[in-house]
């Protein structure tokens, strides 16, 4: 069975990437740089091989805990391999609950949820993989209430959440407070630019152009398949 992730879900610094790429960096670079399907999975072969690496040295090492996960989450997205999304779910769902205060774990899960739904419809998403809309939305809102003020969590928030549904009544509020969020790293800057774009068709009532623009500016959201 199907099951692309969000994976948001998640996410991070979206660099090139550059001289000493971290794992993290390779891959929030594919996520939302790569057009192909190809190239974005060697690339999160490589993030997910230099994860693995740390973690041979540090297995507790938790942002290549994160990285590994995400990286197994998105290549579910582009495989569409129910195996690899519920494992990334359970490595998800463990990460959220060992620090349930972290906004990025948080975004991640809602990521995972909102994504199956999206992709897959409610009905399907939650018989194959337990996906749940009303999980996603919960730790979405759990995110913004804890990031602090930074783009990046109202950011992402607004295009989930327009993802599922082109007219969804937070999305315009998220969204506007992305654009005048704290940028502290390269994702919220992308976020900030994702929240300025994704404003053009809320503010002029068309609900169907955000929900495509939103699904176009989530991670991968523009590799051909």
């Amino acid at each position: 069975m199907m099951k692309p992730i969000w994976a948001l879900c998640t996410v991070m610094l979206a660099t090139a990437p550059a001289v000493a790429a971290t794992p993290r960096d390779i891959l929030t670079n594919a996520a939302f740089s790569a057009r192909d399907k190809a190239g974005a999975l060697a690339q999160i072969a490589q993030a997910e091989a230099g994860a693995n690496a740390v973690l041979a040295r540090t297995p507790g090492d938790r942002e290549a805990q994160l990285t590994k996960a995400m990286a197994i989450g998105y290549r579910a997205k582009l495989n569409r391999s129910r195996a690899d999304a519920i494992d990334a779910r359970d490595r998800f769902d463990a990460l959220a609950a060992a620090a349930p205060r972290d906004p990025e774990a948080q975004a991640i899960v809602a990521g995972w949820h909102i994504d199956a739904v999206s992709q897959l419809g409610g009905f399907v998403a939650g018989a194959a993989l337990g996906a749940k809309k009303a999980t996603g939305l919960a730790a979405l809102d759990r995110s913004v209430a804890l990031g602090g003020g930074r783009a990046l969590f109202p950011g992402i928030a607004a295009l989930l959440r327009l993802s599922l549904d082109g007219s969804d009544p937070k999305a315009r509020g998220l969204a506007e407070a992305a654009v005048k969020g704290s940028a502290p790293t390269a994702i919220d800057r992308v976020m900030q630019r994702s929240a300025t774009a994704v404003l053009v068709p809320i503010r002029a009532g068309d609900a169907r152009a955000a929900q495509a623009l939103a699904k176009q500016l989530l991670p991968f959201g523009r590799v051909a398949r």
